[in-house]
């Protein structure tokens, strides 16, 4: 495991925009990629958008596709989310982890940030 601290979260209205950052203090074989998970009240945690450190492939999950952009700053060890257009729907308290591989199985992933808080007005 890793540590990860989450930063940027917020309130905002409907089409706004926020940016959230992932500092991720050590890097090792088993973190070779990073993911942002969201996780809205009495629901699961489900998968928003995910980097590899290696080439910078990125994933997204259909809801945010077009809208977020996850990129990595290799340099500072920090992963970020871009987050425009944004929906009341989007309002989540959203992860950072860390893992071997970018999958939507919260279980791959070994370390998880304390979460930040996002929420969208309409």
């Amino acid at each position: 495991q890793v540590p990860l601290v989450e930063s940027g979260g917020g309130l905002v209205q409907a089409g706004g925009s926020l940016r959230l950052s992932c500092a991720a203090y050590a890097r090792t074989f088993s973190t070779s990629a990073m993911a942002w998970f969201r996780q809205a009240p009495g629901k699961e945690r489900n998968f928003a958008a995910g980097i590899k450190w290696s080439d910078g492939g990125t994933y997204y999950a259909d809801s945010v596709k077009g809208r977020f952009t996850i990129s990595r700053d290799n340099a500072k060890n920090t992963v970020y989310l871009q987050m425009n257009s944004l929906k009341p729907e989007d309002t989540a308290v959203y992860y950072c982890a860390a893992g071997p591989t970018v999958t939507a199985t919260p279980s791959t992933f070994n370390s998880w940030g304390p979460g930040t808080q996002v929420t969208v007005s309409s």
